[in-house]
């Protein structure tokens, strides 16, 4: 409605309306934990992190039109290697390191925010071509497109709630990988889009499938992710597998963007704009689907893997599972 009415900037200024007021209620009604030391911010390895990843980040997408042997795209490369490596050394060495080692040494934090990492990155994807394809090719309104996105949000919201009762019945492992299967499943469905296409026959089918696949996923690796963590430490794992799929998605992101550009581009040349679009969208929900089957194999292997070396393992009061 905001985009309708008076253009997408107005999204952005809507968010950071939202998180002044956030901001504001948390510092009044939030108390302060009384009791313990808080510790030091640690400064230098979020400065350090933040600009390896903005490095990244930058430059996967300026090597859509820069090219891959342009001189900045192989500094920024190279400089996000450095920086990740200076990262890794200043928390082994910090008291109060921003992500300290050990937190990957317990439970399966590893192992999920790998797998969330994964599932992000084909998961803001999703939120920016999908709507690219509503309005570009098929020709739909901002409200209309957004609309047309309710069934996937409806479908999100039954599958958080029937999330634990699937993981119940068939256990953790097996409800991570049917809920990956699933959204690949979505996106492989939506890899059949055509230029000349419709919503009811192209997009509400597959938009179903996705919603119920992501939500589950999302679901499940975060319960992973916290799994078997000591109580001091369970809100740092809560808050970097977060992180961890932000981090995925960004990077997703610019990488399937540059995919998408490169394939529209080599098909204009001898196809019209919405063809050419649409050749580009259908790439990058062939390759998203091809990623989650790689990582529903992955899920499968890793949660076995840590289950069996989590019942081998005697565990203590600290690191007695705690709930999700």
């Amino acid at each position: 409605m905001l985009t309708q009415a008076w253009g997408w900037p107005w999204i952005f200024h809507a968010v950071a309306l939202g998180a002044v007021l956030v901001l504001a209620a948390v510092a009044a009604l939030v108390p302060r934990t009384a009791g313990r030391e808080a510790g030091r911010f640690d400064l230098l390895g979020t400065a350090t992190v933040t600009l390896a990843l903005t490095c990244l980040v930058w430059s996967l997408t300026t090597a859509r039109g820069a090219g891959w042997s342009d001189g900045r795209v192989l500094g920024a490369l190279g400089a996000a290697a450095a920086l990740l490596a200076a990262f890794a050394v200043i928390e082994r060495r910090r008291p109060d390191a921003l992500i300290p080692p050990r937190l990957f040494t317990t439970g399966q934090v590893a192992a999920g925010n790998l797998l969330m990492a994964l599932l992000g990155s084909v998961w803001i994807a999703l939120f920016y071509f999908l709507p690219l394809y509503q309005q570009q090719v098929l020709g739909s309104s901002p409200l209309a497109t957004g609309a047309g996105q309710l069934p996937l949000a409806g479908a999100n919201m039954l599958g958080a709630t029937l999330a634990p009762r699937i993981s119940r019945r068939i256990g953790g492992p097996a409800a991570v990988t049917a809920a990956l299967l699933t959204e690949a499943a979505g996106l492989m469905w939506l890899s059949r889009i055509s230029a000349d296409g419709s919503y009811l026959a192209d997009l509400l089918g597959p938009s179903i499938l996705i919603g119920l696949g992501l939500s589950i996923a999302f679901v499940q690796l975060t319960a992973l992710a916290v799994d078997g963590v000591p109580r001091e430490d369970a809100g740092l794992a809560g808050g970097l597998v977060n992180t961890t799929r932000q981090v995925g998605g960004a990077i997703g992101l610019a990488a399937l963007a540059t995919l998408a550009g490169s394939v529209t581009a080599h098909a204009s040349t001898r196809r019209p704009p919405p063809e050419a679009l649409t050749a580009g969208y259908r790439t990058v929900f062939a390759v998203a689907a091809a990623v989650l089957l790689a990582t529903a194999l992955l899920a499968l292997l890793l949660t076995r893997r840590t289950s069996r070396r989590t019942a081998t393992t005697p565990t203590g009061p600290a690191s007695d599972p705690q709930p999700a």
